[in-house]
């Protein structure tokens, strides 16, 4: 099944929200630091409510430490940008994919996005709006990346 990777997240409520989804789909959620905030920050808990406790939540305190996961366990690193090079909705994921997104002020690091497999984007209408709220970035890209793979049966 598809993880989601927060590269250095900075809004506690945009976390808090994605780990709600990640808890409901059962989706492997992972925080690359600095983070930030606290995992302990009261708006981070209040937003993902009282799910916390289904959470599959991993903290690495690098993206040198990630990596390190992520060659031990497989799979692609997609990378999620405004820039990216692929459209999500015609991209085939895979059950192994890991899905990146970077800090809701920087977007993914350079660094980050060269070493991806993949760059995809969401597309957008208007250009005056320059993206997504990552929250929803992240649900619109994992909930396609399950419809594809079969998850939403």
């Amino acid at each position: 099944m598809p993880q989601v990777v927060l590269v250095h997240p900075q809004i506690p409520p945009n976390t808090g929200n994605i780990a709600r989804t990640c808890a409901a789909t059962g989706t492997e959620l992972h925080l690359v630091g600095p983070l930030g905030f606290e995992i302990s920050d009261r708006y981070l808990k209040r937003a993902g409510l009282d799910y916390w406790p289904y959470v599959k939540l991993h903290y690495h305190e690098s993206i040198e430490a990630f990596q390190n996961v992520h060659q031990q366990r497989g799979g692609r690193c997609l990378g999620f940008s405004v820039r990216g090079n692929f459209n999500y909705i015609g991209f085939e994921f895979h059950s192994d994919d890991w899905l990146l997104f970077g800090s809701e002020t920087a977007g993914l690091p350079a660094n980050v996005l060269s070493d991806c497999d993949s760059t995809l984007y969401i597309p957008m209408y208007e250009p005056g709006v320059r993206s997504l709220n990552l929250s929803v970035s992240v649900a619109i890209s994992l909930f396609e990346s399950r419809r594809q793979l079969g998850y939403l049966q």
